[in-house]
């Protein structure tokens, strides 16, 4: 069960002016000379003002409400849409938005989704429903999407999947430890066949492996000697899977 509490306090945005003094005749006080500003003056028109108390009060409700509403749903079956998930899912919470990822090379299901709750206690309860439950033969992950890497790490993310060299000739790795590497993937089907490139799929945003990857030859024999070869063997503690992307 994942359980997630978030307190945030907004800024005072708001300028309550002092009231004046109201000196006493018997006071004697010291007039200092103003310095000019320099500067320039926002002005802010009643509507400017409506929507910056608006975003105020947004803000001060929940900051971070979009992330803490995002859920990752990992390991689903291939044959699952945007209807079916959200169907799925909306039994344990109201849904804004159910989104099933594709790989962008073959069009297959990448066999995980994200889903964006109405509230975070929906997410939550969608969290603690469905995690570890059986959709399709097949248990799914279920949790709060990370928070985004900071973007020197978040850059190396994207220069790996821009180097991965794509070939008609591909198999799918399924069932990836989370200590996989590219480079680890790699080396592993380079010990049976001609590796072109190799890929871990990470989670959007995050430097989580999503599970699965890439590898891709320069023939189908190489292909077909990967899947013979590695199909359903132990790899780093887990059984992966392997078939023709």
């Amino acid at each position: 069960m994942a359980t997630i509490s978030s307190l945030f306090s907004s800024p005072n945005l708001l300028h309550h002016p002092t009231k004046p003094i109201n000196a006493s005749p018997k006071l004697s006080l010291q007039i200092l000379k103003a310095t000019p500003f320099k500067g320039s003056y926002l002005k802010l028109t009643s509507r400017d003002s409506q929507r910056l108390y608006a975003v105020a009060e947004e803000v001060a409700a929940d900051p971070s409400s979009k992330a803490a509403r995002r859920v990752y749903i990992g390991n689903i079956p291939r044959t699952v849409d945007n209807a079916e998930l959200s169907k799925i899912v909306e039994e344990h919470g109201a849904v804004e938005k159910a989104e099933v990822m594709y790989d962008k090379y073959s069009g297959r299901s990448r066999r995980f989704a994200f889903v964006t709750a109405k509230t975070v206690e929906d997410a939550n309860t969608i969290v603690e429903k469905l995690n570890g439950t059986e959709v399709g033969g097949r248990e799914i992950k279920v949790n709060i999407t990370e928070k985004p890497l900071l973007q020197p790490d978040l850059s190396l993310v994207q220069a790996e999947e821009s180097q991965f060299v794509d070939s008609p000739h591909k198999v799918y790795v399924g069932n990836l430890g989370k200590g996989v590497t590219t480079e680890t993937l790699q080396k592993l089907f380079s010990e049976k066949a001609k590796v072109l490139s190799a890929k871990v799929s990470r989670v959007p945003g995050t430097s989580k492996s999503s599970g699965f990857g890439f590898v891709s030859f320069s023939s189908e024999e190489d292909v077909e000697a990967a899947i013979s070869s590695f199909n359903n063997t132990l790899f780093e503690g887990q059984r992966i899977r392997v078939n023709k992307a």
